[in-house]
């Protein structure tokens, strides 16, 4: 996910806090759209690639 951070930064010229939320925000945005059954594979996927609840900027 380091990668994805870094590719928004320098693409979109977004800051590491902006780009932690844009990422947070296509979690949500996935979340409101994929059949219940896969809400977990979402969370999983996010979990393992996002930073821990205390370095989390959204936290």
């Amino acid at each position: 996910m380091d990668d994805l951070v870094q590719q928004l930064k320098d693409k979109a010229g977004l800051t590491e806090e902006q780009a932690h939320k844009a990422l947070a925000t296509m979690k949500d945005f996935l979340m409101g759209k994929v059949p219940p059954m896969f809400s977990g594979f979402v969370e999983n996927f996010f979990a393992k690639n996002t930073p821990a609840a205390e370095e989390d900027p959204l936290g």
